[in-house]
Parts: structure tokens; sequence; C-alpha cells
């Protein structure tokens, strides 16, 4: 079944050796009761099946990542995206069918909203344990997800704020989401849970080995720009 699709929107998916989930995670996108104008994959040089399932799926833009990082994905994804609204999802996660037309329509009603971000349910991959580190709560129930995946921004607003930092493996979303709010861009949480978020052993903004010290870094960050205004006169 064909769904309308939305003039304005793009969908960047970033991926690295995703062959496992990847087919799941973009049928989520087109099956979904608003279609994106445009849904880009920006594949970070994978060695598996990837590229070849993305293939299969018509109307999607496969891009070869040219340099390393989730950071730089993204900051690749928002570079070559056409439309004013960007959306996001990775190749793990699942996008609920009312999820793009849900913040469409919140973002057209709401015009001086930068971004919007919804609920997030996690949920553990058959088979899988939570890899070391994770906050088992989070399985609990649904909760709002500053996270990615969640996301539809407005394009401008990557100018205001600036790129996703390289400097981060992971975190990367954590330290845009902290530069968003100290430069008070406005944004709002959507009260419904419209992502599912598998939690899985091969999960890279899970089970990295310095995921502590990277959001205990972007925190610091947010700290010190703080200071930093608070001493302007």
């Amino acid at each position: 079944m064909t769904t309308p699709a939305s003039p304005d929107v793009s969908a960047i998916l970033i991926v690295r050796n995703g062959a496992r989930f990847i087919a799941d995670a973009l049928t989520s996108v087109i099956q979904g009761t608003l279609h994106p104008a445009e849904i880009l994959v920006i594949d970070g040089q994978s060695t598996d099946r990837t590229a070849e399932i993305v293939r299969t799926f018509a109307g999607v833009t496969l891009a070869r990542q040219e340099s390393q990082g989730i950071a730089n994905a993204y900051n690749q994804g928002i570079a070559l995206a056409r439309c004013g609204f960007v959306l996001f999802i990775s190749h793990d996660d699942h996008w609920l069918p009312e999820k793009l037309e849900r913040q469409v329509a919140f973002m057209h009603a709401h015009p001086q909203v930068q971004y919007t971000v919804t609920y997030v349910q996690h949920v553990l991959h058959d088979g899988a344990s939570p890899p070391a580190g994770f906050r088992t709560e989070l399985l609990d129930g649904p909760v709002p997800g500053f996270i990615m995946e969640t996301m539809m921004a407005r394009r401008e607003v990557f100018a205001r704020v600036g790129p996703f930092d390289p400097s981060f493996a992971i975190g990367e979303d954590t330290d845009w989401f902290a530069r968003a709010r100290d430069a008070r861009v406005p944004m709002a949480v959507l009260p419904e849970t419209l992502v599912i978020k598998r939690v899985h052993d091969t999960n890279a903004s899970l089970s990295h080995p310095q995921t502590s010290a990277l959001l205990l870094r972007a925190m610091r960050r947010s700290v010190e720009r703080k200071r930093v205004a608070a001493s302007d006169p």
C-alpha cells in the first residue's frame, strides 16, 4: 500500500554492517502513515550485505560515508538532505507508523519550535543480554527520548547549534542536545511513544567502552558554556 508523501522531509539512516536489522528499519520508515519525500542511507563502508539490502528498496538513496564515525555520518546526511525537515533512524531501530505524521503536524502547527523529540521504548532483542553498563530500568516503560532516532528538526537549526562533533566516538547526540539547550533553541517533547529502540550486544551507543567518559565530557562542556555565559557582562 502506498502512503502519502510529505514533500519537505528527509529521513536519514546511518549504518555500518547493519544487515541484521536494516530491512526492518527501512520498512518502518516506508510503511508509516506519512512517507518522507527523501530517504538517505549513509553507509559507513560496510563489509556485510548492508548495501545489497538497501538497494532492494525503491526510492532509497545509498551514499558511501566519506569519513569515519557516527557524528560525521550524521553531518554528511544533513549536508546531502534536500528537504526543510530532517529525521533520523539507526539501522537497528524501528519507527512506529504514526511517527512522521505526528511530528510533521506538530512542527507545522508550531513554527517557532526548531526540533521535537518523542518518547522511546527500549526492547531487549530476542536472546540478547543487556550490554554492560546499560540501565535496565529503561526496559520498564517508555521514556522521553533525547536521542537521534526520536528527533525531527528544521534543517536551519544545525546552522544555529552547529554540526555533530566528530571528537565524540559516541555521545555525539548528547553533546548536540546539550549545545541546543544551552543556546535556548525552542523545542518540544511529544508525549507519545513513537520509536522502538532495540537493545542488543552489538549496539554501538550502548556497548562502547568509552560511553561514560564521553557523556561526562559532554556534560562538562555544557557546564563550562553556562559558566562563560554567566560571566559575560
